[in-house]
């Protein structure tokens, strides 16, 4: 969530913008505003040292705070939405808010795939912020996802991760190209795939992932003259030599790992794997999990060019990779 100082900082400089505090005007000691509003006095020096170094106040020793100017002008504010968090989307976050800095406010919200909820967050804050940077990703009312994003209004809209059909205006994205992505990958594997003869994409039935992983799943199997076949829950699927399993999510990750631990083959030799979204854990487990994904700090650092650049008009694809290990 958004560090508990910028909240204060945001709180402050809205009380400014909005004329309830006024230039001159001296703000509660540090232990007065800790005790008031029951945070940390290193949370209430950390707001007060980023107001001074915004020049928003100012200090007296001896005196205290004051408000340097109540003629702000309208500042970035960021309304951030992920459809979830894991470590992947932390990494996105980072980048992001670590590339914009002090110069724009990021609220950051969770909607956990549940449209109702994002729904409820969006209409709240719907005229609150110059920026919304979304991830849109549904478990179902993608369409009326898309028709409430279209609402915001062009020019505000930066779209990251996953582009859907049917968002109109003005927009900008930071996207993958699923179905190219998948394919390009694949085929960039296929010296290590030769040694296999199936390959299986577990790819939950109700899902958020996009249907064009799969299409260029079907495409490069084809085309290369693989078996293959979809699974929709690993803890049932018989597990044979001469298979290659790509898994999209964590949980499916350890279940596959925990199916293949009771067969005697070995990874990486009789079967192989290749798991979605590179993270630094994956590097090191069973001397390292191939992994195939978009580069998630370039996205934050792109995203956040566009917002500086006030840029809601372009697309931006993102760099895909495979990272080779003895996984596959």
């Amino acid at each position: 969530m958004t560090p508990k100082y910028i909240q204060v900082t945001n709180s402050i400089v809205k009380g400014i913008e909005e004329g309830r505090i006024k230039s001159g005007s001296s703000l509660p000691s540090i232990n007065t505003l800790s005790y008031e509003f029951d945070i940390s006095r290193s949370t209430v020096e950390k707001t007060y040292l980023h107001l001074k170094k915004i020049g928003v106040i100012n200090s007296v020793r001896g005196k205290g705070y004051f408000i340097a100017q109540s003629d702000i002008k309208p500042s970035l504010k960021v309304f951030l939405i992920f459809n979830k968090l894991s470590v992947h989307k932390k990494m996105l976050y980072d980048s992001f808010s670590e590339a914009l800095g002090d110069r724009a406010m990021i609220d950051f919200y969770i909607y956990n795939n549940d449209f109702a909820l994002f729904k409820k967050l969006l209409l709240n804050n719907k005229n609150n912020y110059t920026h919304f940077v979304i991830v849109p990703h549904f478990l179902d009312h993608g369409n009326q996802a898309n028709e409430l994003i279209n609402s915001l209004g062009g020019g505000k809209v930066i779209l990251l991760d996953k582009m859907p059909k049917g968002i109109r205006g003005a927009y900008g994205a930071v996207y993958e190209n699923f179905e190219q992505d998948i394919f390009k990958a694949l085929t960039e594997a296929l010296p290590r795939l030769q040694k296999y003869h199936t390959l299986k994409i577990i790819f939950p039935e109700r899902s958020y992932f996009p249907e064009e992983i799969l299409t260029g799943f079907y495409s490069f199997c084809r085309e290369y003259a693989y078996e293959y076949k979809v699974v929709s829950c690993i803890n049932t699927e018989r597990i044979q030599k001469g298979e290659v399993f790509i898994n999209l999510m964590e949980d499916d990750l350890l279940s596959l790992l925990d199916v293949v631990r009771q067969t005697d083959l070995t990874i990486g030799k009789d079967v192989g794997i290749i798991s979605y979204n590179e993270t630094p854990w994956k590097r090191y487990l069973l001397n390292g999990i191939t992994t195939i994904s978009t580069d998630f700090k370039k996205m934050g650092e792109m995203a956040a060019e566009m917002v500086l650049r006030n840029d809601q008009k372009q697309r931006y694809e993102v760099p895909f990779t495979l990272c080779l290990r003895d996984s596959l």
